[in-house]
């Protein structure tokens, strides 16, 4: 079986569990460490060209962090395409296993059972905190309706403010999000990188909790580790 992956947590559980299995990733397939495949350039402007001379059995895409013209691009050239769409936990499970059938891994790998297991009990929570969460800045952009990573926060005894705004993730200004007064603002280092010196000084005297993207984000064996890393962040960020 050959496979190119244009999602960077389908990378790694592919990767995983069904080492060789992937011929091809994007160049932001940072996991695991040392993959060695064909790079297909970005999520959103792969090279179309270089992925059907890869001869692929399977490409996997998100309907979120690829776009549909490149994907029916690879369809017209004869590539089948598999396009997953994760919104919150249990999806993120359901798509998992759909991949890796997928892709001709048999059975389901230990870190998927473990994954399911730890989110099944996640650490409980001192009490709910509210947050923003922005995923990007100039403009500042934040976490909105109907997204995994609010999910996953959510489930951690996190409420982020705009879970109910009519966009995904909206374009909010900076006076609107100081303005919101959240108990706790949430910086991943991805999409936008944030730093401890790119992010927090905007919202001076709010309780920033720097995190990891791959933890809040992806969906993947990063899961099973995701609660207990996530959790502690946000609780020295409340200190």
């Amino acid at each position: 079986m050959r496979v190119v992956s244009l999602v960077p947590s389908l990378t790694e559980a592919v990767a995983v569990s069904a080492p060789g299995t992937l011929v091809g990733a994007t160049d932001w397939c940072s996991h695991p460490v040392g993959l060695d495949v064909t790079r297909v350039g970005g999520t959103k402007n792969p090279k179309v060209d270089r992925i059907v001379a890869l001869a692929p059995d399977l490409v996997i895409a998100n309907e979120e962090e690829n776009r549909a013209p490149d994907l029916d691009a690879l369809r017209a050239a004869g590539v089948e395409v598999l396009v997953t769409e994760v919104r919150d936990v249990p999806q993120a499970f359901s798509e998992l296993a759909r991949v890796l059938d997928a892709c001709g891994v048999p059975g389901r790998p230990r870190w998927l059972d473990e994954a399911e297991r730890t989110w099944s009990t996640p650490p409980a929570p001192d009490r709910r905190t509210t947050a923003v969460v922005p995923i990007w800045r100039r403009p500042w952009m934040v976490l909105g309706r109907d997204t995994f990573a609010g999910d996953v926060l959510a489930r951690l005894g996190v409420d982020h403010l705009y879970t109910t705004h009519e966009d995904r993730y909206p374009r909010v200004p900076l006076d609107d999000l100081l303005a919101a007064a959240p108990d706790v603002v949430v910086l991943p280092d991805e999409p936008y990188r944030f730093t401890p010196d790119d992010g927090p000084e905007a919202f001076r005297g709010l309780p920033c909790a720097l995190v990891s993207g791959r933890h809040l984000t992806w969906y993947g064996p990063s899961l099973a580790e995701a609660p207990r890393v996530l959790s502690e962040a946000l609780r020295a960020a409340r200190r």
